[in-house]
């Protein structure tokens, strides 16, 4: 570095190494930069060597951690001297000692552009090297012309023209809206048929960056990039110095199947079938061997070559190859290699009909979960909760419980939680589940979290026949002698419910029970106390006849809590008491707890919003598309006011399915309806917390069903929206089983399928009320009127309405009127502003009275996914180039949906333009299939394009297949699943079901507010 003969800098630089601690260097250094400033002062007298020299020691300074604020004009002007040495310095110590929005950096400009465009090659390297490494603004808008220029040149020698492509790859990157690459596809071009390979290098880094952000207009790179692979799979006019172990310059191979996955697909079949020959030869050449650096570079380009092979979608005899070379992988010595290949696996899974071919090498990856690499064991673990299925659900969930006893504490959370969720989704029968859930909790009580054993209750709540069996489970971990308080919780609630089933067993008598649960209480702390408190209220109750030595013992413990310091307790405590001592009254106050609603399951929602690695969210997004268990259905025996029958629950996918069910009775129940008429209800944006206990764990709740409300004393009223059709079950608002003494009139679900397909109509009637709606759609926003007509001779009074609206939507509604008069009409406006992508809806929380009936009835809002849409003509051209561009999930995603009504296509293609879904004729060549287009508008992000391709197999239009393609992954999902719901619960004709005899609608004059609303809305 041209410090040869500098005897003062290497007297300086020993005389550092020989202070004897941090002090002494110190003062050295303050010694030195003291006489450094003193000679910088006098620059005038400074000689090239002694200024050179004292900008070296400022230099070694720095490196050494010390701040140096001054020099830096001494050092910028060593770029302009014109001999070799003082200018190495110049650049050299600029670069490290200067950043980009440094001042003196604007005076030194126009002498590294003069070195740049001048003849003499050692400076044009100084000068890219230095531009290159700092790569500001103001260097790229003055210099990047020249860079591009001399990195075409063909005169330049292929040292300086590979420092061009690195310096223009830094200025890209810093600054892509300032260096000008417009029209470079055919330069990028030219420079792949570059023979110099480390001019190539560099330029394929280059063409990655610049794929990356626009692939379109490089497809004519991509051949040449083929033809670069296929030069050096086959070894073709590759120096030796650019030979590695063997390997023929891996770095660029690895460079060029990198620039490669940007393009979605390759459509030259001798491209295509070229490229493949070369990742064939790729495969078959690469082993383990002893050299570690030959290890190193052939799987580095395996690895690249693997993911290629998943990104084109090979065929499936390809895919078999690699996942056999894989498996060979994960069998090796190496650890470094083993985890490759169970990351590599782990990633094949989103690969079609590859699960099974993995499968095979299920032993070898359970062996993984042993190993002594803490890395390793979490890649197996995520593989195998990605490899999981029906199939061999029960192998992979008893091989985790078993290794969770001698697994690390780091990873005794995770393991359980995914131990959870497979036991959940792929269980063959509920008592197996119950058994794994009880497993789980004794093995790593202290790494369960709430929702796991919520869960579980959940479960046994709902399905009779499986309460015994829970019953009897638990009372033999029970008789254990240590017992982790996450198993006492579970065990006291299933004992309080369902102890009495048991009674009639050997060691099962309520006093047993009672004591097995009482000596566990000692050792628990106050979060627990309560539930035991409940249990022994509910074991008292079905002691059958009453033990009055039992009585008196559960009598003394809540006398004993009656003046506990913790709130809670001492209120179970209290009211505990004074419910027991009512005697017959007890058996009704505390009845067993009803059904739970269906939910979806809370443990599937951490994994949802929880984020991953790569590999990790590979197994998750597989999960959403294999098939689930049977066996987990939430049964509800008693469906509420001809609610849906149960639906699985538990489905996993990537992004949030709308549940209306959990999100309106969480509302309902944290949220009072307190709020002022016609405001929002406070709802949390965020995801709900899953606590499916919270209306048992609350105050006296046991009393009630879940999220039940005290009852007036006058005769309660709920409406509930209900249909025939599965379909519906997502968007049902469940409300408490109450007696209906006003009935509504007309199918409310069809009302609100009628308004998903035009923006007026009725919504809901029953014999004293009409709420009718008109809505307006632009863009983003909606703008609704709600039409309350009162049909009765006497007024409406304690009128109130509340929208419960989900996460993805702003809406404001104005006041509504505590009284409605006779025969008379409000208008209510409503606006609704969309945020982003769901297939969630607005509830409307309306509620009056008239006489002594109080009517409450909760309502979807047709504010839809579809009413966001514009339909949009799309060109052939703009069509296929915006198809091209989303490649593959989550940008484009593809399902078989069966089960649909079978219509022809043109009533398809009515159906979509319905929900403002536009049909394009003619882009696609078979006349069994449709593509259609939409745009898509939200106040988050711009209008996005949305493209649909249907289709439908003449033979059997019950199943079609369905691609859709949008720029935002969430949109692309919501929308598929919109469309999916549409295609098999098409709404059938309307059927108005007489009034029942108890209510009979009352004569409909003329003048009434209802006929003069059907004029409005018609």
């Amino acid at each position: 570095m041209s410090m040869h003969g500098m005897r003062g800098l290497s007297v300086f630089i020993s005389e550092i190494r020989n202070c004897q601690n941090k002090e002494q260097e110190r003062l050295r250094i303050d010694k030195e930069l003291g006489n450094v400033r003193n000679r910088f002062k006098n620059e005038k007298g400074l000689t090239p060597y002694e200024k050179k020299k004292y900008v070296w020691k400022m230099l070694y300074i720095y490196m050494l951690g010390y701040d140096v604020d001054f020099g830096h004009m001494e050092t910028v002007s060593l770029i302009s001297a014109p001999k070799y040495p003082e200018k190495q310095v110049g650049y050299i110590v600029t670069s490290c000692l200067l950043n980009e929005n440094h001042d003196f950096l604007r005076l030194a400009i126009n002498t590294v552009r003069n070195d740049i465009i001048g003849r003499n090659e050692t400076f044009q390297c100084l000068a890219l090297t230095m531009v290159g490494n700092i790569g500001g603004r103001e260097f790229a808008e003055s210099l990047a012309p020249d860079v591009q220029k001399l990195l075409l040149s063909s005169s330049c020698r292929p040292l300086v023209r590979k420092k061009a492509a690195l310096c223009l790859l830094r200025l890209y990157r810093k600054n892509p809206d300032i260096v000008n690459v417009d029209g470079w596809a055919d330069r990028m071009a030219q420079l792949l048929d570059e023979r110099d390979l480390g001019v190539l290098t560099s330029s394929m880094s280059l063409l990655v960056a610049l794929v990356s952000n626009n692939h379109e207009v490089y497809w004519s790179c991509l051949p040449k990039c083929v033809k670069i692979l296929e030069r050096l799979a086959r070894n073709q006019d590759v120096p030796q110095e650019y030979t590695y172990y063997g390997i023929p310059s891996p770095w660029l191979q690895v460079k060029t199947m990198r620039a490669l996955q940007y393009f979605p697909t390759i459509e030259d079949p001798n491209t295509r079938r070229t490229l493949f020959e070369v990742l064939q030869r790729i495969l078959m050449g690469t082993d383990v061997v002893k050299n570690v650096n030959k290890n190193n570079a052939s799987h580095a380009v395996l690895f690249e070559a693997l993911a290629l092979v998943m990104h084109l979608d090979a065929e499936k005899e390809m895919m078999s190859q690699c996942v056999a070379l894989l498996g060979k992988f994960i069998a090796v010595r190496e650890p470094n290699i083993r985890y490759l290949g169970l990351e590599n696996m782990t990633r094949m899974l989103m690969v079609t009909d590859v699960q099974e071919i993995i499968k095979r090498h299920q032993a070898q990856i359970i062996t993984s979960l042993k190993d002594p690499d803490v890395s390793i064991r979490r890649r197996a673990l995520d593989l195998l909760y990605g490899m999981c299925d029906v199939t061999n659900a029960k192998d992979i969930v008893e091989e985790l419980l078993q290794y969770l006893s001698s697994a690390d504490f780091t990873m005794r959370e995770e393991l359980s939680l995914k131990a959870a969720i497979l036991a959940e989704k792929f269980a063959p029968d509920l008592s197996w589940y119950v058994d794994v859930i009880l497993q789980l909790i004794d093995k790593a009580g202290d790494f369960i979290s709430d929702d796991i054993w919520f869960r579980v209750v959940q479960f046994v709540t709902n399905n009779d026949d499986l309460q015994p069996y829970a019953a009897a489970k638990v009372k033999e971990y029970l008789d254990k002698s240590a017992v982790h308080e996450t198993m006492v919780k579970v065990s006291a609630y299933i004992l309080g419910e369902y102890s009495h089933l048991l009674a009639r067993r050997p060691g099962c008598s309520p006093k047993e029970i009672f004591s097995l649960l009482h000596e566990k209480l000692p050792t628990v702390s106050t979060t627990t106390i309560p539930i035991l408190l409940s249990a022994y209220a509910k074991i008292l109750m079905h002691t059958q006849p009453p033990d009055q030595e039992l009585q008196s013992q559960i009598w003394s413990i809540f006398n004993k809590y009656e003046s506990c310091i913790d709130a809670e307790i001492q209120q179970r405590a209290v009211e505990y008491l004074a419910l027991c001592q009512r005697g017959a009254a007890l058996m009704d106050i505390l009845a067993e707890m009803p059904k739970f609603p269906e939910r979806k399951s809370s443990l599937i929602k951490r994994t949802e919003y929880s984020e991953g690695d790569t590999a990790e969210q590979s197994a998750i997004k597989l999960r959403a598309q294999q098939q689930t268990s049977n066996a987990l259905v939430v049964t509800d025996q008693h469906p509420a006011n001809g609610a849906t029958s149960p639906v699985p629950v538990g489905q996993l996918s990537l992004v949030k399915v709308p549940s209306m069910m959990t999100t309106e009775n969480d509302t309902s129940t944290d949220h009072p309806l307190s709020q002022q008429n016609g405001a929002l209800s406070n709802v949390d944006p965020q995801p709900p917390s899953a606590d499916l206990l919270s209306d048992i764990l609350g105050p006296l709740a046991i009393e009630g069903p879940p999220g039940a409300t005290v009852q007036s004393e006058h005769n309660a009223v709920s409406g509930l929206e209900g249909g025939s059709d599965a379909a519906d079950g997502s968007a049902i608002v469940p409300v408490d089983e109450q007696t209906n003494t006003v009935q509504p009139i007309g199918n409310i679900a069809e009302r609100f399928h009628a308004l998903c397909l035009k923006d007026s109509g009725v919504l809901y009637e029953d014999p004293y009320i009409q709420i009718g709606i008109k809505a307006e759609w632009r863009g983003h926003h909606g703008r609704l009127v709600l039409f309350l007509g009162n049909k009765n001779t006497a007024p409406l009074v304690s009128v109130q309405a509340i929208i419960l609206p989900p996460a993805h939507l702003k809406v404001e509604l104005s006041l509504v009127p505590d009284t409605i008069p006779p025969r008379a009409q409000v208008q209510c406006p409503l606006e609704v502003v969309n945020l982003r992508p769901s297939r969630d809806m607005a509830v409307l929380d309306f509620s009056y009275k008239f006489g002594t009936n109080m009517v409450n009835v909760k309502l979807r809002l047709p504010a839809t996914l579809n009413k966001f849409l514009q339909p949009i003509q799309v060109p052939a051209e703009e069509f296929f180039s915006q198809w091209r561009s989303l490649s593959g999930p989550p940008l484009k995603l593809q399902e078989v949906i069966r089960g649909i009504r079978p219509m022809p296509l043109p009533e398809m293609a009515n159906l979509l333009n319905s929900f403002r879904i536009m049909n394009c004729p003619g882009l696609d060549p078979n006349p069994n299939n449709l593509v259609a287009s939409t745009t898509f508008y939200s106040e988050s992000r711009p209008a996005m394009l949305c493209l649909v391709r249907i289709e439908t197999d003449p033979a059997d239009r019950t199943q079609l297949r369905m691609t859709l393609a949008s720029g935002d992954p969430t949109l692309t999902f919501e929308l598929k699943e919109f469309i999916k719901e549409q295609l098999i619960s098409i709404p059938t004709a309307p059927q108005s079901p007489a009034p029942p005899a108890a209510q009979p609608t009352p004569q409909i004059p003329p003048n009434d507010p209802a006929a003069i609303l059907a004029g409005l809305l018609s």
